[in-house]
């Protein structure tokens, strides 16, 4: 029976992970991708990654109003852990003020003052983590926390990340090595299971 975090870390390997040569938005290149999406916005993938944000966030302490973050990465994030908890209202930071009616950048809560946790999918340079975290304390939000879904170990993300949000602190739920694994792990899985179909057809 697996766990809750177990669970995700098994879909996203299934689901979000993929082997190859690879060029990032960082202008980077990688042995492999992981597209996080493909899992958050999956039907089980959003309720597990809903209650596993949200139970990190309780764990913590953090006492938060609302969870929020950059669009897009952070959108299904913020859509799950506020239906979960049934407390925890969202938000959502525009890359760039609108252009038409109030001109806000922050969608959603807006009450200033606010306890906020910021999320992200996928944490690289932490570029995105970085710029939610500015406009949400220009806004007047209180950052308590700050969250990935997967941290990439590379481009010194997570340095970037805690320089910013000092003195807030950056959880990584899982990092790419902890994907790779389970990626690796259902692999092998799957082949020993079409192995003993290959045998047993042979008898």
């Amino acid at each position: 029976m697996f766990s809750t975090r177990q669970e995700l870390v098994r879909l996203l390997a299934m689901k979000s992970f993929r082997l190859g040569d690879f060029k990032l938005s960082s202008g980077g290149r990688s042995d492999y991708y992981i597209d996080c999406r493909t899992t958050t916005l999956d039907a089980r993938g959003a309720q597990l990654t809903g209650q596993v944000f949200f139970e990190e966030i309780q764990q913590r302490g953090w006492k938060a109003d609302a969870i929020g973050g950059l669009t897009m990465g952070a959108d299904p994030i913020v859509v799950a852990v506020a239906v979960t908890s049934g407390k925890l209202n969202g938000f959502l930071v525009r890359k760039a003020e609108k252009q038409h009616g109030t001109g806000q950048r922050i969608e959603g809560y807006r009450e200033k003052g606010a306890r906020v946790v910021i999320v992200d999918d996928v944490c690289t340079t932490g570029a995105s983590t970085v710029e939610a975290i500015a406009a949400a304390r220009e806004f007047g939000f209180e950052v308590v926390g700050t969250m990935c879904l997967v941290e990439r170990e590379e481009a010194g993300g997570r340095v970037n990340v805690e320089k910013a949000a000092a003195p807030a602190p950056f959880v990584a739920v899982f990092t790419a090595g902890d994907v790779r694994r389970e990626h690796l792990a259902v692999n092998e899985e799957s082949s020993l299971v079409v192995g003993r179909r290959s045998s047993a057809r042979e008898y």
